[in-house]
């Protein structure tokens, strides 16, 4: 279908020059694209649209009324051909007032490049479906208790933010669903850069968020890969897990109070992390999850917490209130992970009447020189086999046969990143066969005989790292 951009007045090439990366144009060589330049005249655009079109916004800043937002109602492009509403230049457009774009019964909508500073939440409901919000500023009101994006849309983008500036209650984005229990599907979140949130309290101040309590057992299938959190002091809570399928995969957390916490729901996958130089690391409940590959270091608190229950299983048709208790860890496999130099390393609890069970603990690095590499309280059934620990700490309470004490010869590479020289022990030391991890935290492949640790020794250039403000945000690539 013809792509149109609505027009006003314009001099030659500036929206093409202006024209966010990825987007396309349907100016010929002689007629640029122009921009609308008023609130009314975006309205109109946005009345007008169809799919494939593409509505310019010149930059200024726009004071949206409270009764007159931007109403995107019955909108509707394709997978192919979406309507895009994009900022002439990324962050340009600032959006200022109580509410913005409100978004009604529309799917295949792009928002890109604006500067979002309002007093309400940006709901993306769900009767809506691919909605995509990629290379905004997110710096809403620093209101008490005020969330900032809350998508409950199906198949929902969220790429190339920033998110960043609050010192209250309130999360900066959350994954929910329709009603009470239900979660949005397939919801992808990357390349965001979260950073800055300085709410001092002890709970509620997420970055991110997928579900809560009563939506534990909803299977939620998001991916959230390839994000950088900074000085994210909120809550211990970085990534908050509150649903079920998800995947946790290649995010970096840096210098924050937040760690990744399967706190509700089952059979999640956490592949590939760095969390380095902060405070809390990873912290599970519920059953049935992969922690495979990923890399704490330098964490002033605990590293990794195999948790305990107030519940042995939630189940269908419990109470709210019985939803709200923690789940006790069973099936859980914890592989190839490096924790390297951590306050605590590996930790259980023991203020909660459940154990975890069926726990299989395989082929993990565990180097410190304080307290004890291994403190679990009560468990059942776990399988302990090929770890390898080192350092003055003291082992703690891992089986023997779990683990050998070897020196692994880590070198620290120039991003700080501890990994086996070429005479590691670690070195196709594993011992985990099923299920297979191919790769490892750098994309690198394992092969047959795999090493101890997030790291497969190799002499390639790894493929992936810990992110940097470059990899991610608006000007990412």
């Amino acid at each position: 279908m013809q792509r149109r951009t609505f027009l006003i007045s314009t001099a030659a090439g500036v929206a093409l020059a202006a024209a966010p990366v990825g987007t396309l144009s349907t100016a010929s060589a002689t007629t640029a694209p122009a921009m609308v330049r008023t609130l009314d005249e975006l309205r109109a655009a946005i009345n007008g649209a169809g799919p494939g079109d593409r509505i310019v916004v010149a930059d200024g800043t726009y004071t949206v009324p409270a009764d007159t937002p931007l109403l995107i109602r019955g909108t509707n492009g394709t997978e192919r051909a979406p309507v895009t509403i994009a900022a002439q230049t990324r962050g340009g457009v600032v959006l200022e007032g109580e509410r913005s774009f409100v978004l009604e019964a529309s799917s295949h909508i792009t928002l890109s490049g604006f500067s979002f500073r309002q007093t309400t939440t940006l709901d993306v409901p769900p009767d809506c479906s691919h909605i995509r919000l990629t290379r905004n500023d997110f710096q809403l009101a620093d209101i008490e208790g005020l969330h900032w994006v809350m998508v409950r849309a199906d198949d929902s983008v969220i790429d190339h933010n920033h998110f960043h500036g609050k010192s209250t209650l309130g999360i900066y984005l959350g994954v929910e669903g329709a009603g009470t229990e239900e979660m949005a599907q397939r919801v992808h979140i990357y390349r965001n850069h979260f950073s800055d949130h300085t709410f001092t309290g002890s709970n509620g101040g997420e970055p991110i968020r997928l579900g809560v309590s009563p939506r534990a057992l909803s299977s939620a299938r998001a991916v959230v890969e390839y994000n950088l959190f900074e000085r994210c002091n909120g809550d211990p809570e970085a990534i908050s897990v509150k649903s079920s399928d998800n995947t946790i995969r290649h995010n970096t957390i840096h210098d924050s109070f937040g760690g990744i916490v399967l706190r509700h729901g089952n059979r999640n996958r956490v592949e590939a992390n760095h969390l380095v130089d902060g405070t809390e690391g990873l912290r599970i409940y519920g059953n049935d999850h992969v922690i495979v590959n990923n890399y704490l270091a330098g964490l002033s608190g605990r590293a990794m917490v195999i948790g305990s229950g107030s519940e042995r299983d939630h189940l269908p048709g419990e109470s709210p209130e019985t939803r709200r208790g923690n789940d006790a860890p069973d099936r859980v496999l914890i592989a190839y992970n490096t924790l390297v130099n951590n306050a605590g390393t590996l930790s259980g609890e023991s203020q909660r009447p459940h154990e975890p069970r069926d726990v299989t603990v395989a082929d993990n690095l565990f180097v410190a020189d304080t307290g004890q590499l291994v403190a679990m309280a009560a468990t059942v059934r776990f399988t302990w086999s090929g770890n390898i620990l080192w350092g003055a700490a003291a082992d703690g309470n891992m089986p023997t046969a779990g683990g050998v004490r070897t020196d692994p010869r880590l070198v620290t590479d120039a991003h700080g990143i501890a990994r086996p020289a070429a005479d590691s022990p670690a070195i196709d030391a594993g011992t985990l066969r099923w299920p297979p991890v191919t790769h490892d935290i750098d994309g690198q492949p394992r092969g047959r005989l795999r090493d101890v640790g997030a790291d497969e020794h190799s002499s390639r250039t790894p493929r992936r790292g810990p992110l940097t403000p470059a990899d991610v945000g608006p000007e990412a690539a």
